[in-house]
C-alpha cells in the first residue's frame, strides 16, 4: 500500500483569478491553512511544485520535520495563457461565451494561447507515474495546486476529464489517499479541510 497526501496551497495574494503559472505569494492565512490542514500528517518525503505559493510551504515543512524535498515542474498549474491572472468576472464581461465554453468543456474550448486541458493531463499524470513508481511504501505528501489535485482526483476515480471542474478543492485542502497493489481495490480517498 501507497500512502499519500495531495496538498493544495493555502490562499494568495492577489485575490482569486486564473492564477495559472503566475508566480504569486502566499498570504499569511495561507500559510496557516497549509500548517492546520498537515498538523496531524506523518510524512517521509515531500515533492513540490516550485512556484513559491507552494514551495515556500512545502521548504518550511521539510525543515521542520527533517524530510527530502524534491521539486517537480510537472506538478506546476495549468497555464491560462491570456486569462492569467484575470478574474472570471473579467472574461465574463470581455467574452462571456468563452468563459462558458470552457467552464462546459475545457479541453475542446481553452483559453486564448492556454496550455491544452489534454496535455496538462499528460504532464501531471507523468510525475504521478514517477511518482508511484518511486514510492518504495514511503508516505509522500505532495504540494501542489488545485487543477493538478483535480486531474489526480479524476485519474484515481475514474471519472471523465470532462468532470475535472465539478470537483471542490479549497484552500488548504488535504486529500489522503491510500493506494493498494491490488488493482481490483480502488483507493480510499479522505478529504482533511483546514479551518
Amino acid at each position: 500500500m501507497i500512502q499519500l497526501g495531495l496538498l493544495r496551497h493555502g490562499e494568495v495574494e492577489g485575490g482569486s483569478c486564473f492564477r495559472g503559472s503566475t508566480d504569486d505569494p502566499l498570504t499569511d492565512l495561507g500559510l496557516n491553512q497549509m500548517r492546520a490542514a498537515t498538523h496531524h500528517g506523518c510524512w517521509d518525503r515531500v515533492i513540490s511544485s516550485p512556484l513559491q505559493r507552494c514551495a515556500s510551504f512545502a521548504e518550511e515543512f521539510a525543515e521542520q520535520y527533517k524530510l527530502p524535498l524534491v521539486f517537480d515542474e510537472r506538478l506546476v498549474e495549468m497555464h491560462f495563457g491570456t486569462w492569467e491572472g484575470r478574474t472570471a468576472v473579467d472574461i465574463m464581461n470581455e467574452t462571456p461565451d468563452a468563459l462558458r465554453l470552457f467552464w462546459n468543456d475545457p479541453d475542446a474550448y481553452p483559453p486564448p494561447c492556454a496550455e491544452r486541458l489534454s496535455e496538462f493531463q499528460a504532464r501531471v499524470l507523468s510525475a504521478w507515474d514517477s511518482i508511484i513508481s518511486a514510492g518504495n511504501d514511503q508516505r509522500t505528501l505532495l504540494v501542489t495546486h488545485g487543477g493538478v489535485i483535480r486531474i489526480l482526483l479524476c485519474h484515481l476515480q475514474q471519472r471523465p476529464i470532462s468532470e475535472l471542474l465539478t470537483i471542490e478543492v479549497d484552500y488548504g485542502a488535504l486529500f489522503s489517499l491510500k493506494l493498494f497493489d491490488d488493482p481490483l481495490i480502488l483507493p480510499v480517498i479522505e478529504l482533511t479541510q483546514s479551518d
